[in-house]
């Protein structure tokens, strides 16, 4: 008998999850909100999309030869209502050609007719399996654990521990190639825990990295540039942060972008405490060696690539450790410490789809099949009850914050605590971390807000700075330690 504790978006009723209002909520203040994307042709900025379909499509055919296991191409549109929320417009799912048989695509879309309401619900849950497995892979391992690897190995290369930039960002490295490894024996590992739970199975690593070699790009993992690439803000000098969002109550951009000044301005307060003459980066043999590595050897294959910035000036420095040290704090902090939360309860965020669309199949027997008994196909298509209670087991883990966790401003360095103006911007930036508590909490408390207030809405608490032990669904640590 597994005894688990209730995952807290359940906590307000077991059928929240069945929603189209918290399904298209959910990309901006669940589990993975760092991949819809506004539609960029339409004038008005008001349909956004969740767009696996070109990634996805060339893993249909493979995914598809693993027992008990299938994938589609998808696309998933929203519509931004007039009250500032998102309504799911229409789902999108392909199979390319395979088998002998010509491609199969069919667009699903919310219904009254008892019927299609099922194959729009059966849709839903095929996206948030693809959504699962690209949060796990990309979002998750990708674009923190993975690429952070080579910050940390040029860093402990290249720097001297008395480096003031090795001891800046030393706090943003704890336990990271510790956890990597466990993760390499017991996680991502060839039929380990994400290959036989998740819907890529054995090709799970194979996507991670042709999504790394498609996507992955360094100047984009900067909170203010992703949000700029994927349309959901442009640059505007008269809105807060610079930046005015395509979707105003979007809670992992309102509170990030809050997390991510904060954490600028301290990098900045730092760099140029060290680097009072502009020329002395570009003269630093050893910082100079350390971003050298980090291109050409750490992301080797992208060594070539146009958009990798210029180590120049203290400007160009304070963009890069502030992109590293986000990346290792609030962007890992939103992706991982909400999993048991979010997804503990699985038919809100299934791990995998187990069987494919009945109208693709078309059978006569299946047909019969969801129109006597709907609940068991979608059941059906959910993941296992081994694989549920193998997932619930390992999120309930990933999403604990250790007793020894140090959170982000919240434990100096001994030498920050000798120069008094470095511990002054040390003291600053715990300060604005301290009130950012309280913003968080006014802003869950908002009635205006409604992607995070409502009956039975999961205060969005991710990027909330700190935390006790255990299964919170808040504080950001300086580091990817779990």
């Amino acid at each position: 008998m597994l005894r688990f504790e209730t995952p807290e978006a359940m906590a307000s009723g077991r059928f929240f999850w069945f929603r189209d209002a918290e399904f298209a909520r959910q990309t901006l203040a669940g589990l993975n909100p760092l991949c819809i994307k506004l539609v960029r042709a339409i004038k008005q900025k008001k349909l956004f999309i969740l767009d696996y379909h070109d990634l996805m499509l060339p893993y249909v055919q493979k995914v598809r030869t693993l027992k008990n296991t299938t994938l589609y191409g998808s696309r998933t549109v929203f519509f931004l209502t007039p009250d500032g929320t998102l309504r799911p417009l229409a789902i999108e799912l392909v199979r390319p050609p395979m088998d002998g048989k010509p491609q199969w695509k069919e667009v699903y879309t919310p219904s009254w007719n008892a019927t299609d309401c099922w194959l729009w619900r059966l849709a839903k849950a095929q996206v948030l399996a693809i959504d699962s497995g690209y949060h796990q892979l990309v979002s998750h391992w990708l674009r923190t654990h993975c690429c952070t690897e080579p910050y940390i190995i040029a860093t402990n290369r290249q720097l001297s521990v008395m480096h003031p930039i090795y001891r800046l960002l030393h706090p943003h490295f704890r336990y990271t190639m510790e956890i990597n490894a466990l993760a390499r024996e017991k996680l991502i590992n060839a039929d380990g825990i994400i290959e036989s739970t998740f819907s890529p199975g054995k090709f799970s690593m194979e996507l991670s990295s042709a999504v790394y070699d498609a996507v992955w790009r360094f100047d984009h993992e900067a909170l203010p540039q992703d949000l700029i690439n994927r349309g959901m803000a442009v640059e505007d000098p008269n809105s807060p942060h610079g930046l005015k969002l395509t979707i105003e109550d979007y809670p992992y951009a309102n509170d990030g972008l809050v997390l991510w000044d904060a954490l600028k301005q301290w990098v900045t307060d730092y760099v140029n405490h060290y680097y009072p003459d502009p020329k002395l980066v570009a003269s630093d043999q050893e910082l100079q060696a350390w971003w050298k590595e980090i291109k050409t050897v750490g992301h080797g294959d992208k060594k070539d690539a146009p958009w990798w910035p210029d180590l120049k000036t203290p400007k160009d420095l304070i963009e890069i450790v502030t992109t590293i040290a986000w990346v290792a704090s609030g962007h890992h902090a939103a992706v991982n410490f909400g999993q048991y939360p979010y997804a503990g309860y699985f038919p809100n965020r299934p791990t995998i789809a187990r069987i494919n669309m009945p109208t693709e199949d078309n059978s006569e027997e299946g047909w019969k099949f969801l129109l006597e008994k709907p609940e068991v196909v979608l059941l059906r298509l959910f993941p296992s009850q081994v694989q549920a209670a193998t997932v619930m087991t390992v999120l309930d883990v990933l999403s604990n914050h250790s007793p020894d966790e140090e959170y982000l401003g919240q434990l100096a360095d001994p030498a920050w605590e000798e120069d008094p103006l470095v511990k002054s911007a040390f003291e600053k930036f715990n300060g604005k971390l301290k009130e950012f508590e309280g913003v968080v909490d006014a802003r869950n408390a908002n009635k205006e807000l409604k992607s995070r207030n409502g009956a039975g809405i999961t205060p969005y608490e991710l990027l909330k700075p700190f935390s006790d032990s255990g299964v919170t669904g808040k504080g950001v640590p300086y580091s990817i330690s779990i």
